[in-house]
């Protein structure tokens, strides 16, 4: 729609331009006299000519009113339709958008709005994590402007729509295209562009777990398999089921938050008992450094600069060892 805006303001600055030069050329005008002239005659307002119009002066009039105002009626008439439909609005929207999405620092990149998409989009929304969806498709597109979501239309395994998704400054990308050869295409771009990017993706076949694997996905994620897995646990283990929903999505009393030791925190090199009486969360799982997983520490279990903790508490818990942690988020 921006290019149909230029090329309105350009039938307008050709029609402007022909009537200038006409005016100066053929009645020896200046510029300011010729501009009024072009105006007046192409706006069909019925002002009084600048000065008196000889007879090449006059035909030279028939064609600009004839030519010209017929442009300037196509250039409003297009405007007014253009405001009338929301597109200006839209158009500004967008601008804005863009601004947004250039600020963005640490947030996530999702790659596809399907159905899997749209369900990830709406917990990380939920959730208040910033994000931007990038999607080639114009129907997938709509319902993320209907939804409300920061938004690139290209193809996801583009590096220009990589990088105009911010992937320098992003923490994580998810892959949930429907596509396994897509998905290694875009894993495979976005890893030579951020090294360091977490790599979630979506994977259908079997067989494509190990192309993903070595394009650089850190974690690969088969909706099928975790879907049998969620109906055998609610089968087997219903309210093992329902307490990991509970914990998993905020709306609840309790939470899981996933927290990073910096190097700089009062926790590192203190013990999980000492954690947990200073910020009264429950600390389930270390996450060592050297990739170690220690499940269900005891109290004297050691933490260390750069471990990760899998903690569990209220939110006023949770904010409590954030606290005392300082960089207990992801870091910068």
């Amino acid at each position: 729609m921006s290019k149909r805006l230029l090329t309105l303001a350009g039938v307008l600055a050709v029609i402007l331009t022909f009537g200038v030069a006409g005016y100066m050329l053929i009645e020896g005008w200046n510029f300011l006299d010729a501009l009024y002239m072009t105006v007046i005659t192409v706006a069909t307002v019925g002002f009084a000519e600048v000065h008196p119009l000889d007879s090449a002066g006059r035909i030279f009039t028939i064609f600009l009113i004839v030519g010209g105002s017929g442009g300037v009626v196509y250039t409003l008439t297009t405007l007014v339709q253009f405001v009338m439909e929301g597109q200006l609005g839209s158009a500004l929207w967008r601008r804005n958008m863009k601004n947004r999405i250039n600020h963005l620092k640490n947030h996530l990149i999702l790659c596809g709005y399907g159905r899997v998409g749209q369900e990830i989009a709406r917990i990380l929304a939920d959730e208040k994590a910033e994000f931007v969806i990038v999607d080639k498709s114009r129907e997938a597109i709509t319902q993320a402007e209907l939804d409300n979501h920061l938004y690139i239309m290209a193809d996801a395994a583009s590096d220009e729509a990589l990088k105009e998704a911010g992937i320098e400054r992003a923490r994580g990308l998810i892959v949930a295209l429907g596509n396994d050869a897509d998905s290694t295409y875009v894993t495979l771009s976005a890893r030579q562009l951020n090294p360091k990017i977490f790599i979630e993706a979506r994977v259908s076949a079997p067989e494509a777990e190990g192309k993903l694997k070595r394009a650089g996905a850190d974690r690969i994620i088969s909706p099928y398999s975790i879907g049998a897995r969620r109906m055998a646990m609610l089968a087997l283990q219903p309210e093992v089921a329902d307490f990991i929903d509970i914990v998993s999505f905020k709306g609840h009393e309790l939470h899981l938050e996933n927290l990073t030791v910096g190097s700089g925190s009062p926790l590192a090199d203190k013990n999980v008992g000492e954690a947990r009486q200073r910020s009264k969360a429950v600390v389930l799982a270390i996450n060592r450094n050297s990739g170690q997983l220690v499940a269900n520490p005891p109290d004297a279990e050691k933490i260390q600069a750069g471990d990760g903790l899998i903690a569990m508490g209220t939110r006023d818990e949770l904010r409590a060892m954030e606290g005392i942690c300082e960089s207990c988020k992801l870091e910068e």
